[in-house]
């Protein structure tokens, strides 16, 4: 068990004696503090803020930290409060404690939306003080260490949720042993089958391989000693998840896995990696397409070092990881090691690792910004917490860092949510490309933009990463909310017109009565549920009509409501008659889907057309520009070319084909199903007339 004393001996290597005096009365503190308390193992409950505290000094982590993680529980489950720590210990060592203890479970309806919750508020401590989360990583992995002494299914809980959450935040930092630690940890909670299995083959297996690693190491140093470059070797074991997740993952069984055998070379500097290298491809030959150079890219967890895959004897396959000792030290460590160059001199390394964690919180905050809740949040930030990057260039040569099947759409939001919602268009390596096109690392991505450009509701198909998905659909929830509010005021002013008043002109005191019976804010919010069908026009304008008009007043013939096309999320075309400009067409009010409009003589709308307070009267706006679908059913002799003449016909009349089907002949007759898209009415009639004109066509119908 750990005692403050030992803890104070492992601080003399980097800490002076003031601040050791600072830690070792933060833990009397908090023996006071928890004085009775016990955990569920039965031991002081002091001891695990000191474990999570050794934990911290293991990674040399700064004094405030140490203090921090002493105090961690003491908020929560003792009487003190914040303004006692920051008295006691200062206003940093209480932000710390406060950040921690604010990442408590709360009560919520199902265990994904707690997990969720929790996760958005670590993002938010994270943001305060990048050392928040360090000190909850070092509380986990001292609860997953003792996490015999809970009940199975708690312990299967949180195992799950640190593998879903807190083993992929190490991870996305850098922190790459306390990252292994805890999903071992975690896999032998969910798993103890599996774990047991894995770990009784990897020591069968360790016994056999090891002649193999010994030659290889000897074989190794040789090379570096005879081209006098300095080295560390040492072979790298699987740990179980990974051997577990590549087997379930790659469709391996455990011997193909552990038929790779990893080493690490540690040396001196940057340039002795690469000569490091060299060196290794002398001494066997590199598997073609398998070098990935992560000094000159790093990570975007900050990692650095050279990989490469080369070719041994007894056809084995050989792993190795060139790095220096202080890239080695952030692999380890990752942000952790950022204390480090505070203590001992400027660290590149570490700097850069801080530096995009950094840049990774702010990108979370902005997510966080545009979710809808948490659930949302978190599902955007899964993508982005273990990445398996792409990376890619700007015109200018600079380097952005996407997950896997990244499109030149979420290149667009990676550079800034200005450029991905006004996007159109894009190059790779100078060629034009769809937006939809997968990027490959090394490309170089150009993004064309117009001002007038608005996302797209089909983007959300393809992009992958957070960022892009979260702006998308931000932009869609504001646009469509613009959209609702003016339908619903045209919708509103509509029936207020039959009693000859408008939206501007409604008595304020009953708004604010209907406002409040409602529970809406504002008349805008009032005006969205109407546009998007969930309350009815005519019931809200009868509500709010003057005091001497009488209520029947609402049958007066009314004005048609004119249909602008550009209302594409609150306005939809029926799919049954697919009315164009130039139809007669009538407006269905639909709950959560806005109006949808139909023709006329739809016999889907002929039951509510009497009605006028399911329907609304509509009319087409002079500005229309846009295109409309319409299917055409066309009986034609069947002979040669038949479908190419079709096509060039209808190319000519200036409409598009979006689908032809050619179903089965009856004798010589077949009969050819189109969708096209017109402009409106007498563009479809010019189309149908240079249709009918063909020899082998014998009868056009709209569907």
């Amino acid at each position: 068990m750990p005692t403050i004393d030992a803890l104070s001996g492992h601080l003399n290597d980097y800490l002076d004696l003031e601040q050791i005096r600072d830690v070792r009365r933060a833990y009397f503190y908090a023996e006071q503090a928890h004085d009775g308390q016990r955990r569920k193992s039965g031991e002081p409950y002091v001891t695990h803020p000191l474990a999570v505290s050794s934990i911290l000094a293991g990674m040399h982590m700064d004094h405030q930290s140490l203090m921090a993680a002493m105090l961690h529980d003491v908020i929560e489950d003792t009487e003190i409060d914040y303004e006692a720590i920051e008295a006691q210990f200062g206003e940093s060592v209480a932000d710390i404690v406060d950040g921690v203890s604010k990442l408590t479970h709360l009560e919520f309806e199902t265990k994904a939306e707690a997990q969720a919750e929790n996760f958005q508020k670590m993002v938010l401590a994270m943001a305060e003080d990048i050392r928040v989360i360090l000190v909850k990583l070092a509380d986990r992995l001292h609860n997953m260490r003792t996490l015999g002494a809970m009940p199975p299914v708690k312990q299967r809980r949180i195992a799950r949720e640190t593998l879903d959450i807190y083993a992929p935040v190490a991870a996305r930092l850098g922190m790459r042993d306390l990252q292994v630690e805890l999903e071992d940890l975690a896999f032998q909670s969910f798993y103890p089958m599996r774990a047991k299995y894995i770990r009784r083959a990897v020591v069968k297996a360790r016994g056999q391989r090891k002649d193999i690693i010994t030659s290889i190491e000897d074989s190794i140093r040789q090379r570096l000693s005879q081209e006098k470059l300095p080295g560390i070797v040492t072979g790298r074991e699987k740990h179980l998840y990974s051997i577990y997740n590549k087997m379930k993952a790659q469709k391996k069984a455990f011997s193909e896995i552990m038929d790779v055998f990893a080493f690490r070379i540690v040396t001196e500097s940057v340039d002795d990696c690469y000569r490091v290298l060299g060196a290794v491809h002398n001494l066997y030959k590199p598997v073609h397409g398998r070098f990935k150079d992560y000094i000159a890219i790093p990570k975007a967890n900050g990692y650095q070092s050279l990989h490469t895959e080369l070719f041994g004897a007894r056809d084995i396959t050989i792993e190795v990881q060139i790095r220096t000792k202080e890239m080695d030290a952030v692999a380890s460590q990752g942000i952790a090691e950022h204390s480090h160059y505070k203590v001992y001199g400027d660290s590149d390394s570490a700097i850069g690792s801080y530096n995009r964690a950094r840049k990774w919180v702010q990108g979370l905050l902005e997510m966080q910004k545009y979710a809808g809740d948490s659930m949302e949040f978190i599902e955007h930030v899964k993508k982005d917490l273990f990445p398996d990057e792409v990376y890619v260039f700007t015109p200018q040569g600079k380097i952005l860092e996407l997950p896997r099947g990244a499109t030149p759409v979420d290149f667009a939001y990676a550079v800034h949510t200005d450029v991905g919602n006004s996007c159109v268009s894009c190059r790779i390596n100078r060629r034009l490309a769809p937006l939809s096109e997968p990027l490959e690392s090394g490309q170089t991505v150009e993004v064309i933009t117009t001002p007038s450009a608005q996302p797209n509701m089909a983007w959300l198909n393809f992009v992958v990463s957070g960022k892009a998905r979260s702006s998308i659909r931000h932009f869609l929830k504001n646009q469509q909310r613009h959209e609702s509010v003016e339908l619903g005021r045209r919708l509103l002013n509509q029936f207020l017109a039959n009693y000859n008043i408008t939206v501007e002109h409604i008595d304020a005191v009953k708004l604010a009565e209907l406002l409040r019976d409602g529970s809406f804010d504002e008349l805008d919010d009032l005006l969205e549920d109407i546009g998007m069908g969930n309350r009815m026009a005519y019931v809200v304008a009868r509500k709010l009509k003057p005091d001497d008009e009488p209520a029947d007043s609402l049958t007066k013939g009314q004005k048609p409501i004119a249909v602008q096309g550009t209302e594409g999320l609150v306005i939809q075309y029926a799919r049954c008659c697919r009315p164009i400009p130039g139809d007669k067409i009538i407006g269905h009010i639909s709950s959560g889907r806005g109006l949808v409009i139909h023709r006329i003589d739809c016999r889907n709308i002929g039951y509510l057309r009497d009605d006028p307070e399911k329907c609304i009267f509509l009319e087409w706006s002079d500005a229309m520009d846009e295109e409309f679908t319409v299917l055409l059913q066309v009986s034609v002799t069947s002979q040669r070319g038949v479908i190419a003449n079709l096509a060039t016909t209808i190319s000519e009349s200036g409409a598009n084909i979006l689908k032809i089907d050619m179903s089965e002949k009856e004798g010589q007759l077949a009969r050819v199903d189109l969708e096209i898209a017109v402009t409106d009415r007498v563009h479809l009639a010019a189309t149908i007339k240079k249709v009918r004109s063909l020899r082998t066509v014998n009868k056009v119908t709209r569907l």
